[in-house]
């Protein structure tokens, strides 16, 4: 998870930049899902199909597919006019906001772990430790 979130700026600032070179932001988000599809549908050949397919589910849990666009989208917006550290800073934010609720509800079938005292502290302490690095660059 942490190679993670090294990769979301780093996406965010070359798919911001792919969003300049192209003039538009729609196309840029539709090559980076377009390239993943790609690289998804090559280790999904390469490891195989489940032996026991189901893609029966519920409509919300193909939601994750709009918000994962919406997200990329809003980067490759956002980056160059606010900056790559601006926008991830503001992500951050609204992960661990949502994060917590999620948790906190066991929406969507999540462990349920209730926000607590120390939960919105640590909330809280990450936060402003996000924002004092924003603020004291």
């Amino acid at each position: 998870m942490f190679a993670t979130g090294i990769g979301i700026p780093i996406m965010a600032a070359l798919n911001a930049g792919l969003g300049a070179r192209t003039g538009s932001p729609w196309l840029a988000t539709f090559i980076l899902f377009a390239v993943g599809a790609v690289v998804s549908g090559a280790v999904l050949a390469l490891v195989g199909l489940p032996t026991q397919l189901e893609l029966r589910a519920p409509p919300q849990f193909f939601m994750g597919g709009l918000l994962v666009a919406f997200y990329v989208l809003s980067v490759t917006l956002a980056a160059p006019r606010i900056g790559v550290a601006n926008a991830i800073f503001f992500v951050l934010i609204g992960q661990m906001a949502s994060a917590a609720a999620v948790d906190h509800f066991g929406l969507f079938g999540a462990m349920q772990s209730p926000i607590t005292l120390r939960r919105v502290l640590g909330i809280g302490c990450m936060t402003l430790g996000v924002y004092l690095a924003r603020r004291l660059t």
